[in-house]
């Protein structure tokens, strides 16, 4: 066999090749190398990330066992029937009351202020600018707390908004206020200055403080003083941006901005009116027919107390709790026909007028379940509940 000469130079090139492609092999493998443990890594950091704050760190030496993953749905599901009492932010800044009325028996649901009368909003770290800078943000609870609270004994948990009535930013922001004639912020019956309902401004900041809520996990944002002011000389009250267009279509307007904003949060969004607003017209752009289409629930304030001689032909309402709870719910019954809104009323639990036992509270209890809206709210200003009333018949 003849064997063919080979060029010495063609060796070296060989070897040359051979050398290169060994190298090349080499930088790919190393290549490789550090993109697996950099993906590992960034796994890990993902893995760290979306743990849950309650797992334990492992020691290096020991095999760590895998950790179920705790996925809270947000907003929880309604409870079939809503049993619920309000709390104040001062009350809940004292420690271990929010999760003592979390422990009432027969009790699902808390409304915890968020945003109250005096234009306070319960926490610093998570609210919008305008509170911080206002001064109207104050350290009352850790909102994640609250929620980490109301998750531990499984209790649904909403957040009140106190809307217009802003004694805060209506007096350190007054482009925001309703004014005077002069040029001041005009104030009602209480010195208390109002935010002016005109402004999208101000809109604006009420869909930051709900979204703030709704962030640190709160279920549902409800709107309260959804209206127009109902006391103080309003011959004086000026409203710069007015419209020509009824009070109801300005209110129905901020609710449905707002609460088409807040659900971009997974939040419910609710509101309370007066009890006499499904009843008639009371001039403060309250019309529950007008906002329930943006609501998934409306919350009548049917105190009998808040009612006066005469209404619903009843001699005295405070004194017929169960048939004034009736008829003001059949009221909003027949507004609210055709809507998927839900209706859960308030509830007095208050003496005002007279003495209220837990038998007067049972008895609107017992009206709410025979009009059959979706539950109650009790309320006490004060956070003092009839015992046993939640768990009664």
């Amino acid at each position: 066999m003849v064997l063919t000469p080979v060029d010495p130079n063609e060796r070296f090139r060989l070897r040359r090749d051979d050398r290169a492609r060994k190298k090349r092999r080499r930088r790919i493998s190393a290549t490789l190398a550090v993109a697996l443990l950099g993906a590992a890594i960034a796994g890990g950091v993902y893995a760290v990330g979306h743990r849950s704050a309650n797992v334990r760190s492992v020691a290096p030496t020991a095999a760590a066992k895998p950790q179920p993953k705790l996925v809270l749905q947000h907003p929880r599901p309604l409870p079939a029937e809503v049993r619920g009492v309000h709390v104040t932010m001062a009350l809940a800044s004292i420690p271990g009351r929010l999760e003592g009325y979390m422990k009432i028996p027969g009790l699902n649901a808390v409304e915890l202020d968020v945003k109250d009368e005096s234009g306070r909003v319960g926490f610093v770290g998570a609210a919008p600018p305008l509170a911080r800078a206002t001064g109207a943000s104050g350290r009352y609870y850790d909102p994640k707390r609250a929620v980490a609270l109301s998750q531990k004994h499984g209790v649904y948990l909403i957040g009140r908004v106190v809307c217009f009535e802003d004694p805060v930013v209506s007096e350190k922001r007054p482009q925001y206020a309703i004014r005077t004639r002069d040029g001041g912020v005009w104030h009602n019956r209480a010195g208390l200055g109002w935010a002016n309902p005109y402004n999208r401004g101000y809109w604006d900041y009420i869909v930051a403080v709900g979204a703030a809520a709704a962030r640190a996990g709160f279920d549902e944002i409800q709107l309260d003083y959804v209206r127009f002011p109902t006391d103080g000389d309003l011959t004086k009250a000026v409203f710069p941006g007015k419209r020509a267009e009824p009070l109801a279509t300005t209110i129905a307007s901020f609710v449905k901005y707002v609460a088409t904003r807040l659900r971009r949060e997974h939040v419910r969004v609710s509101a309370d009116v007066f009890g006499l607003s499904a009843a008639r017209d009371l001039g403060i752009g309250q019309v529950p027919r007008r906002i329930g289409p943006y609501l998934d629930a409306i919350y009548p304030m049917v105190y009998p107390s808040h009612y006066v001689k005469g209404e619903y032909a009843l001699d005295d309402p405070t004194a017929a709790p169960g048939l004034t709870v009736a008829r003001s719910l059949a009221d909003f019954r027949r507004r609210l026909r055709g809507q998927r809104t839900k209706l859960i009323p308030w509830l007095q639990d208050f003496s005002l007028g007279r003495t209220y036992t837990i038998e007067d509270v049972r008895l609107q209890i017992a009206a709410a379940r025979r009009a059959q809206v979706a539950g109650f709210m009790l309320w006490n200003a004060g956070g003092v509940y009839t015992n046993d009333a939640l768990s009664g018949p």
